[in-house]
């Protein structure tokens, strides 16, 4: 056994793909490390990895220990315009390089893990034409050779919101002779030139893109969305390539096409959107099902998510992450604790049928046009001005007017768990008064 492991360790990236291994990627690292007071909200940059490595080698760590294969350098947008807006002297190649060694140093540690280089668009420079493609491409140039210089053992264009960018991208990246995954940022409208995901998607891969898929900007069902229209377009062309998928950990079914920052929650209110636990299991599974196997996480995916997608593979990966020793996998651990009806939920039924509480009810019902329009009636006699809700029910009842779907489901599963409950709190109440 130990021989197996060793030789499914030193297998690169495409090597453990192209032999039906299933990968798992790291989270969020720049909502996880502002949570933790390290990195600044709204400008996002990662000086940290120069003023507090040990905050960003305990975060890698953690989603090492998590079940993570692949640990990303903590690289996200660098260039110097957005280090000097904030106010940092920093330069974009120094926190380049000190990003990427912080990450080979923890993926060294790891019996199966891999580091990576990031690469995100240029932004403004790009869109506003302020560059030119060669000058835009020798920017990715350079960093690039900072990741091979570090030894990154794969490079990941990320968080890119037009295809002819992304494709410049991969024109560098294969020259390092890495091997280059590419996620876009788009749902199923496409990329913000109006190029649809199945496009998309034939573009990347004839530029030469190994992996592709989409990261950011949107929950994990509407990723998943945009995932199935690309492998429609990939099929339908005759071409083939590896699946991945890095989504939010919010949940935003309400957003527009521009995802997470067209929500008003962003960026300082996201909380009550986290994904529970559970909900990256489901994730993780209907990933796999649909050929994904590189399954990740961005912005809003903790260790414990991670954790989440490597236990509910464990079985098609043929081990348990290491954070495993302290799980309590589908609550089983609960079948010790002292109260009667906490003790009851070690079961994994019990978690799986559990619709979790949430601030809007508009995300426990995201499909369902009757709650839309109830909703809506109540919206008439409320405060425009205060009614944040009131955008979210408009995009809906575009969408759902007319149509009832799922409704009788939903309020079943409601229905039961809500008798459940009661049957549960009666036989405790019975049994205290014996």
């Amino acid at each position: 056994m130990h021989d197996v492991i060793r030789i499914k360790h030193i297998l690169g990236i495409l090597e453990r793909l192209n032999n039906g291994e299933v990968i798992i990627g790291d989270g969020g690292m720049s909502h996880a490390l502002e949570k933790r007071c390290y990195v600044k909200i709204g400008v996002w940059t990662p000086e940290c990895v120069v003023e507090h490595p040990e905050a960003v080698r305990q975060l890698h760590s953690e989603f090492l220990r998590a079940g993570a294969d692949v640990i990303q350098a903590f690289t996200f947008a660098m260039q110097d315009k957005p280090l000097v807006s904030a106010g940092y002297s920093y330069k974009w190649d120094e926190i380049s390089r000190a990003g990427s060694i912080l990450a080979k140093e923890v993926s060294d540690k790891g019996e199966f893990a891999l580091s990576s280089g990031s690469l995100c668009e240029t932004g403004s420079l790009f869109i506003k034409g302020l560059a030119t493609k060669e000058e835009i491409k020798q920017r990715f140039r350079d960093q690039v050779k900072i990741f091979v210089d570090t030894g990154m053992d794969l490079l990941i264009a990320e968080y890119i919101s037009h295809v002819q960018e992304a494709e410049w991208m991969v024109e560098v990246m294969k020259e390092s002779g890495k091997p280059v995954a590419v996620t876009m940022a788009i749902s199923r409208e496409g990329d913000r030139h109006g190029v649809l995901p199945g496009e998309c998607a034939v573009r990347l891969v004839r530029a030469g893109a190994d992996i592709i898929g989409v990261n950011y900007r949107f929950d994990p069902e509407r990723s998943l969305d945009t995932i199935a229209l690309m492998q429609e377009a990939i099929q339908r062309e005759g071409l083939k390539t590896h699946w991945m998928v890095q989504p939010l950990g919010y949940w935003c079914p309400d957003a527009g096409p521009s995802g997470i920052t067209s929500i008003p929650e962003c960026s300082l209110a996201l909380d009550p959107r986290v994904l529970t636990r559970i909900e990256a299991h489901k994730f993780a599974r209907k990933a796999y099902n649909m050929g994904v196997r590189y399954i990740g996480g961005c912005c809003g995916f903790e260790p414990y998510h991670i954790r989440a997608l490597a236990e509910e593979l464990a079985n098609e990966r043929g081990r348990f992450p290491p954070g495993s020793d302290k799980s309590c996998l589908w609550g089983k651990a609960l079948v010790h604790h002292t109260e009667p009806q906490i003790a009851r939920r070690a079961n994994r039924e019990y978690w799986e049928n559990l619709v979790p509480a949430t601030v809007f009810l508009l995300f426990m019902f995201p499909d369902s046009p009757f709650l839309v329009l109830v909703i809506a009636i109540w919206l008439s006699s409320q405060s425009t001005e205060t009614n944040i809700l009131r955008p979210r029910v408009e995009r809906k009842i575009d969408l759902y007017v007319g149509v009832a779907y799922n409704v009788k489901n939903i309020l079943m599963n409601l229905i039961k768990c809500k008798i459940s409950y009661l049957v549960m709190e009666f036989v405790d109440i019975f049994i205290e008064n014996l």
